[in-house]
């Protein structure tokens, strides 16, 4: 899945590296920099995205930067995408994350954000 995702990455002219300091990807385009975590199969989807999320928050600047980007990204299946859209948007949008879900066949969908 952080394959998929980071191949959809390259696709839209992203530069994209795997695995950077326990960071699944890091990616770079246009003077940006986006740290995405990807979440994969599991049996406790809400208990993943919530890890997820806080691994993000720790990677974020002590200052505002609009430049930096965060990604969070879930297998396209009901479980999964219902624990990352529990998350308040207004939170997500404070916080300038991006939700994606990525399905078995490896199409990349944005559920929200700016990423």
């Amino acid at each position: 899945m952080a394959r998929d995702f980071a191949g959809w990455l390259s696709s839209q002219g992203w530069l994209v590296r795997t695995e950077v300091d326990v960071v699944d990807i890091v990616a770079e385009k246009d003077d940006h920099r986006l740290y995405a975590e990807v979440k994969g199969a599991t049996t406790a989807p809400g208990l993943d995205v919530d890890t997820a999320i806080g691994q993000l928050v720790r990677r974020m600047p002590s200052e505002a930067d609009q430049s930096v980007l965060f990604a969070l990204v879930v297998r396209d299946e009901p479980g999964s995408v219902e624990a990352a859209v529990r998350a308040p948007q207004r939170i997500l949008d404070l916080l300038g994350m991006a939700l994606y879900a990525v399905d078995e066949d490896g199409r990349v969908r944005q559920l929200f954000g700016r990423a």
